[in-house]
């Protein structure tokens, strides 16, 4: 009987083989809801605090000798700043859930010569990855975009936008911004001013909000325009009353 019993286990071990398939699809699904519980612990870190710095800050900061940088509140923020910043690069800010397919749509039809990301990207992109053309980067910046949108306001998107985007070498964020080309704060920017800061920002090495270029002014004027058009149309409800 006792032989029986010992060539049953052996038996039921041998059917038993160790499935490396299984397994590895295991370890994979744990290793995804670790890197998930991560993501959201991290994006929701910064949508409750103040992102002290960025890694492309750290970079400048490290080249230039130091940046210059201090945080706003938006309510700190001239109105028109918000609005000429989403009308310069993100018109429909208000309407796309962080990728807007639509410009992604066109950008493609175009051959790629123009951008198609969002103000909702741009964040992902500067707070938690890093500057550069890279496939990694766009994919996880493209896992990331919605889940910032779903665990943040938009007006908490567009606060840390304003709050860590590039105006000039080494000057980052709206107040310091405000204080390095017009010597007033953030909060008391005139409408000309805020669109030229807008106009400058897909190029803020390249263009001045001070010395503003002809290409410049034209496109301030054009931001102005549609400012006043998101405001009227109901586009910027989701971060202005």
């Amino acid at each position: 009987m006792a032989k029986k019993s010992s060539a049953s286990k052996k038996k039921t071990a041998k059917k038993r083989p160790l499935n490396l398939k299984r397994w590895l699809m295991r370890w994979t699904l744990r290793l995804v809801a670790v890197v998930f519980l991560l993501a959201v612990a991290v994006t929701l870190l910064w949508g409750l605090l103040n992102p002290p710095t960025t890694f492309y800050m750290l970079q400048e900061s490290r080249r230039l000798g130091g940046v210059e940088r201090t945080w706003v509140d938006i309510e700190q923020i001239a109105p028109i700043m918000p609005r000429a910043a989403v009308a310069a690069e993100d018109a429909n800010f208000c309407l796309h859930w962080g990728l807007d397919v639509t410009a992604i749509r066109n950008a493609i039809d175009e051959g790629g010569g123009r951008g198609a990301s969002t103000i909702s990207q741009q964040v992902v992109k500067n707070v938690y990855l890093w500057h550069g053309r890279s496939w990694l980067r766009k994919v996880m910046e493209a896992g990331m975009t919605p889940l910032v949108e779903a665990l943040w306001s938009k007006k908490r998107i567009l606060e840390v936008y304003l709050n860590v985007a590039e105006f000039d070498e080494g000057v980052f964020g709206i107040e310091a911004a405000a204080q390095h080309y017009f010597g007033v704060d953030a909060a008391s920017l005139s409408n000309v001013q805020a669109a030229r800061l807008a106009a400058i920002l897909p190029d803020p090495k390249g263009r001045s909000a001070g010395k503003p270029s002809n290409y410049v002014r034209k496109r301030a004027s054009q931001i102005l325009d549609g400012a006043a058009t998101i405001r009227a149309d109901g586009r910027a409800r989701c971060f202005q009353s």
